[in-house]
């Protein structure tokens, strides 16, 4: 709907399907101009025009950067069924009455459209206008947007390939050397849709001397482009944590999972505007900088239909994979369960625990080394060790 003059009671714009949510590439867009007016109205004549666009709109100093791109213009002009006209085309509008202006026209094939998005910085939209010429009078318009989402398939070789790698980080203290940390992650596929679980297989090291927090998080990427400059954002969406990890020890995520929450699909095709995903696995670090390792992701909008991701992530264990698998850290572990800890004296209570917690926080308050209170175990009765391949269930095991 639009203001209305006194001449004009009603002038809007309704689509055929009402419950239709988003168009896709090939569809028809059809709908109808509704006019109802308060005084005898002569109407030359009235245009439909589709507009498809994305734009890009910022301030980088004194400097307007802006920059657009077309993606669909479809212009024509509608008449009245059963309604007598003059020679000049024009109609005579009454009171009393309800008129309706039938329109439609297909979107451009696959390929050449990008699907609808609005970020701080740009947006990509889609909207039918009508425009209703009068004589001596200025053109009254109404608009009316529409939602396109472009098909995105993630059930492609490409994206259901398993995708991994390996971080470390050595860590000083007043430029004294203070060990080191280090991460292994993968996960079995790089394409995934809303509402779809992400499992995660991960193995974290700390041998320095400070408690550290392995997390992840799904985090976006906005990049926009205009006049030769890009402005990239960054968001986090979702996130997960692990356990912390004191000095010497390792931690392993077996599947952990990290659902996808509702976003918008990726934005490849567009020019000047791209939306790009991304899984973070990282290490805080307290007093130090994180360590991060970015899984790239593709937000698709058909879903995983679970065939094909068991070959692919199997046929690529040899491939990038394996490079990151071949680096993770063996661990030991006795083949025979310790003797009964009953003989050992129970009188062991402590008013505190050892080595304080860290809270989920990224900030610079957190306890940085760990300051246990003193305090001797009585010992332990000795067991024999066996090498052993790890089995992936255990956890908080020192590191061999």
């Amino acid at each position: 709907m639009v203001a209305m003059t006194k001449r004009v009671k009603a002038f809007e714009i309704v689509f055929n399907d009402p419950s239709k949510t988003f168009y896709c590439s090939g569809d028809k867009v059809a709908g109808k101009i509704l006019v109802e007016v308060s005084e005898v109205t002569r109407v030359m004549s009235m245009r439909v025009v589709g507009v498809g666009c994305a734009k890009v709109e910022y301030a980088k100093g004194k400097q307007r950067c802006r920059e657009e791109i077309d993606y669909l213009k479809y212009e024509e002009v509608v008449h009245l069924d059963d309604h007598p006209a003059d020679t000049d085309g024009s109609v005579i509008l009454r009171p009393g009455n309800k008129y309706e202006y039938s329109f439609g026209f297909e979107l451009p094939q696959q390929g050449q459209l990008v699907s609808s998005y609005k970020g701080k910085f740009g947006f990509v939209q889609y909207f039918v206008k009508a425009l209703m010429d009068r004589p001596s009078q200025p053109a009254l318009e109404c608009k009316k947007h529409f939602e396109v989402e472009e098909p995105l398939d993630v059930n492609t070789p490409d994206l259901l390939s398993p995708t991994g790698g390996m971080k470390e980080k050595k860590v000083t203290c007043m430029f004294i050397p203070d060990g080191q940390v280090s991460l292994n992650a993968k996960i079995d596929r790089r394409g995934f849709c809303e509402g779809e679980e992400i499992c995660i297989d991960a193995k974290f090291e700390n041998t320095c001397s400070r408690i550290v927090v392995p997390k992840a998080a799904i985090v976006a990427k906005h990049t926009y482009q205009a006049n030769g400059r890009t402005k990239v954002l960054r968001q986090k969406l979702s996130s997960v944590r692990g356990n912390h990890i004191i000095s010497g020890m390792c931690d392993a995520w077996q599947g952990k999972s990290i659902r996808v929450p509702k976003i918008k699909p990726s934005i490849l095709g567009c020019n000047i505007i791209r939306v790009e995903y991304a899984l973070m696995i990282y290490m805080h670090i307290p007093g130090s900088d994180k360590l991060v390792l970015e899984l790239p992701l593709v937000i698709g909008t058909v879903p995983y239909n679970g065939f094909g991701s068991r070959t692919n992530s199997m046929s690529s264990q040899d491939g990038s994979v394996s490079t990151a698998s071949a680096s993770w850290v063996s661990l030991r572990m006795p083949s025979s369960a310790p003797p009964s800890y009953c003989d050992v004296r129970s009188d062991c209570s402590l008013d505190q625990p050892l080595t304080p917690l860290l809270d989920d926080y990224d900030g610079g308050d957190s306890p940085i080394f760990m300051n246990a209170p003193q305090f001797q175990f009585p010992p332990l009765p000795a067991y024999s060790e066996v090498e052993e391949e790890f089995n992936g269930n255990a956890r908080m095991l020192p590191v061999c």
